[in-house]
């Protein structure tokens, strides 16, 4: 049996093995927030970019995801999980996506972030009051649309995109996740939420600017979109932006599938005719129609106005 002298040196001894823990346990966090502190505030900053024609009335987004099928103007209510999913494949581009199934609502939260961050001082992330936000989509402050909004922004957050596309003589232009050492795009790189100051802070990758770049954008006029009724027609105002030319012509097949649109054809038919009647009383385009080509492919056929904010 330990002497009381031997019994009291242990105690100090478990005393002090205790506080050394503890003290390793706290410099351990220190570091670790320190490190997390490092890294925030040394991630490669967004340095602002020229976008001809944009401004208060006009958004923009990049000809390759205006193309594809990122957004799709899909029904509330259940949303597909997609994993690596094909949104667009052409001879220049690939484009490949993970996360929650993305709407044109999503298009609009995303678009309106992104010009947030254009437009604010380069090397600095836009702040901005959630109220503001919703109203500058045209919706209402209710606690439903706020909630809505913050959903939105957590689905962009976790929604990320793997994008390789090539020059015109095939040489690479960009790659972003479809190599081990190349990380993935997030549609929106992160946000902080201040719920005294109800204001959020937004983190845009600045990657995006590469995909921006060379004019490759699609100008998109906001105060129309926001009155549009359809959401297949806020997904074709994206599309008529990235063609420059006088009469487009998209075959019905090609439209459903970059609609995500899982029902019959005959059911599509009709909510397409609605969205191209729409996009014309709107005079955004004219002589919407539907028509059956030479070949026998049914077909949607509209003249773009020679005004409308057009693929920059």
């Amino acid at each position: 049996m330990p002497s009381p002298t031997q019994h009291s040196a242990n105690r100090l001894s478990d005393a002090l093995s205790r506080l050394a823990k503890t003290a390793s346990t706290r410099t351990a966090i220190q570091h670790s927030q320190e490190s997390l502190k490092y890294q925030q505030t040394n991630k490669p900053a967004f340095k602002r970019i020229f976008l001809p024609g944009i401004s208060e009335n006009i958004r923009a987004m990049p000809n390759y995801i205006a193309r594809s099928s990122v957004f799709a103007p899909i029904a509330r209510g259940h949303r597909k999980m997609h994993d690596d999913a094909v949104f667009l494949r052409n001879e220049r581009v690939v484009i490949k996506g993970s996360g929650k199934q993305l709407c044109e609502d999503h298009a609009d939260v995303w678009m309106h972030a992104m010009y947030l961050q254009m437009t604010c001082p380069s090397g600095q992330r836009p702040v901005v009051n959630r109220a503001d936000f919703l109203r500058a989509l045209g919706r209402n402050t209710s606690g439903a649309s706020y909630q809505w909004l913050h959903n939105a922004m957590k689905d962009l957050a976790r929604f990320t995109l793997s994008i390789e596309a090539t020059r015109t003589n095939g040489s690479l232009k960009y790659s972003f996740g479809n190599h081990p050492s190349s990380r993935v795009l997030a549609m929106l790189g992160g946000f902080d939420y201040d719920d005294e100051l109800n204001e959020y802070t937004l983190y845009v990758d600045p990657r995006w600017t590469q995909i921006f770049g060379n004019r490759e954008f699609t100008l998109i006029d906001w105060n129309t979109r926001l009155n549009m009724r359809y959401a297949l027609s806020k997904s074709l105002q994206r599309l008529i932006g990235t063609s420059k030319d006088a009469e487009q012509r998209y075959s019905l097949q090609i439209l459903k599938e970059r609609a995500q649109y899982a029902g019959r054809m005959r059911d599509f038919k009709p909510a397409l005719e609605r969205a191209i009647n729409e996009l014309a009383e709107l005079g955004l385009i004219l002589s919407p129609r539907i028509e059956t080509s030479r070949r026998g492919v049914e077909q949607a056929v509209w003249n773009r106005v020679s005004d409308e904010p057009q693929s920059a």
